[in-house]
């Protein structure tokens, strides 16, 4: 309703998360609104701070939300349709992922279309995020004098070495779109003890979770023959929550395009796209269960995530044009799957597919 404001409930189903809620539907109104959302990642690296550029996404969100409410309650006419429009604080993009803990929750539970976009090097209505999984390796040897009588322990840090290196053994076999790599979180205590205890982390990415699967079995074996190898024992935990591959949603993207072109957005070619890779997003897990946009931004620095040069980059004025325009074509993709007929059937339609191809890879 005109002049309504925001419903917002803190603390939703996470303990730093939140959700924004406005309508235009009346108080007993019949209709099913149609519910659009908008996400805002705010989450930061250690050391480096908003060097993926976060602070951007909730910007991004917030202001394309804010923009879709004024254009609804403009007078140009009534939309066809009662409309919801969410804004979701989602946490912990960068270690957990707290959108998949929001979707097992029921937060993305009735959303019919879900937009962010993230910033970047360039404009892209989309680019391949790839499927990602973390494992935790941990070696168990034992100690002992490693000068007086080193033949009675078990050394653990042979075990994460070993691994270290079947790992570098086995990147010649990898495809080239696959992705490992980690650090030694725990080497051992002092030179003159045999390590019995190591840790190691590793993420594996691939195009597909299908592909992961085959990835992750072969990494897995290298952390268990290290340990054969040395007569450790060996604990290998995966990540609570795995990240998806972004399912590509052709409908919203051709809109996307067309309208940041009509505000100067240049974009770059399907084939750079085709040929590039990215990183991880747990956005990519809400694109398998709601119909989803996650385009690419730039901010006018050619500095390169996760470093601090893009700290500096997100944090200046010169990033705030191109934030608030890409808000601005999010605003006006969602008013286009408002009120032009077909539209949201055919997102729908691409959302299905996509699913059901990646899907039948999984599970053939």
């Amino acid at each position: 309703l005109p002049g309504a404001a925001w419903a917002v409930r803190p603390r939703y189903k996470l303990g730093t998360a939140f959700r924004a809620d406005w309508g235009t539907a009346g108080p007993g109104d019949p209709r099913d609104p149609l519910r659009i959302a908008f996400l805002c990642e705010y989450d930061a690296l250690p050391g480096l701070g908003h060097a993926c550029g976060h602070n951007l996404i909730a910007e991004v969100g917030a202001a394309a939300a804010l923009a879709l409410k004024a254009a609804l309650e403009s007078p140009v006419g009534p939309a066809p349709a009662a409309v919801q429009v969410t804004v979701l604080g989602t946490p912990a993009e960068e270690q957990g992922g707290g959108k998949i803990d929001l979707i097992k929750a029921g937060a993305f539970d009735g959303l019919d279309v879900v937009f962010m976009a993230h910033p970047s090097q360039e404009n892209a209505a989309y680019l391949p995020d790839v499927a990602e999984h973390d494992v935790t390796v941990k070696y168990y040897g034992k100690a002992s004098h490693a000068a007086a009588y080193p033949w009675e322990g078990v050394n653990a840090l042979d075990a994460a070495v070993l691994a270290y290196n079947n790992l570098s053994v086995l990147r010649q076999q990898m495809k080239p779109t696959w992705r490992v790599h980690g650090v030694i979180k725990n080497g051992g205590v002092k030179p003159n003890i045999i390590p019995s205890y190591t840790e190691l982390e590793f993420y594996l990415r691939a195009p597909s979770m299908k592909e992961l699967s085959v990835l992750t079995e072969k990494v897995e074996n290298c952390f268990k023959s290290a340990a054969l190898a040395t007569g450790c024992q060996v604990e290998i935990k995966g990540g609570e929550n795995d990240y998806y591959n972004v399912l590509p949603n052709k409908s919203l993207q051709k809109i996307y395009k067309e309208n940041g072109k009509k505000l100067g957005i240049e974009f770059i070619s399907e084939e750079a796209i085709l040929n590039g890779l990215s990183g991880s997003t747990d956005f990519g897990n809400v694109t398998f269960v709601v119909p989803g946009l996650h385009p690419y931004f730039y901010i006018g620095s050619d500095a390169l995530n996760h470093t601090e040069q893009y700290t500096e980059a997100a944090g200046s004025q010169t990033a705030q044009f191109y934030a608030l325009r890409t808000a601005k074509a999010l605003a006006m993709t969602a008013l286009d799957v408002i009120f032009k007929p077909g539209l949201l059937e055919e997102v729908r339609k691409d959302f299905r597919e996509m699913k059901l191809k990646e899907e039948g890879q999984i599970y053939p």
